[in-house]
């Protein structure tokens, strides 16, 4: 395993990944990156900011391990996108699983995952890859947790629900048992969801209204 890492961004979430992966796991963090087009800056903290187009002439593959701290944007796809381009250019994904989780010991965990103090995930949950937890979830057993989610904080996720790809579970919200929640669903706060959800639904926060909007056009997203 590669220790050295990168961060790939250099907003909120990459200073608060650069924290935890400095004091809670075995990597070092050498320095941040993000797409020549949007670099502003030479350095965050003390380290330097380098051209993700060429990370990987800058930084031998081999020697180092990539982390992505992208939050959300377009549905998570961003996140997933530049994952999945580190990934070609031959760097290792790092995941970063706090010390202060609690995960059963057959969870099944996908790459590239970034899971906060305070959650608990339960027996028999399967969590895909490039999927961000934030902090104080909830995953009840048997639940599936798709590839690129994000779930924010204080999420309650019961027994068996399978939570597509790309979705965004908002602070607060609550999934009764045995439910499936379709790819790219946006729920906001408090939102709270009994029953099936189809593709690309919106809810609105707190009355949980389904809104006559998909997520896709509501940021904007071809396919």
């Amino acid at each position: 395993m590669a220790e050295k890492l990168i961060i790939v961004g250099d907003r909120v979430f990459a200073e608060i990944a650069r924290e935890y992966f400095t004091h809670d796991s075995p990597y070092e963090v050498v320095a941040f990156s993000v797409e020549a087009g949007y670099r502003e800056r030479d350095e965050l903290g003390g380290l330097p900011i380098v051209d993700f187009e060429t990370l990987a002439e800058t930084h031998d593959p081999r020697e180092h391990a990539v982390h992505v701290a992208i939050t959300y944007a377009q549905v998570n796809r961003v996140r997933a996108r530049l994952a999945a381009d580190a990934k070609r250019a031959g760097f290792e994904l790092a995941s970063y699983v706090s010390s202060h989780a609690f995960v059963w010991r057959n969870v099944e965990l996908g790459e590239h995952c970034f899971i906060f103090e305070d959650n608990t995930i339960q027996p028999f949950v399967t969590v895909g890859s490039n999927v961000v937890m934030w902090s104080g979830n909830h995953i009840g057993h048997h639940s599936t947790i798709g590839d690129n989610v994000f779930i924010s904080s204080h999420v309650v996720v019961s027994g068996g629900v399978e939570v597509g790809e790309n979705c965004f579970l908002g602070v607060n919200s609550t999934l009764v048992n045995d439910i499936a929640i379709g790819r790219d669903t946006w729920l906001g706060p408090h939102v709270v969801v009994t029953r099936d959800v189809e593709p690309g639904s919106v809810y609105r926060p707190a009355r949980s209204e389904k809104r006559d909007v998909t997520s896709l056009e509501l940021f904007g997203i071809e396919g």
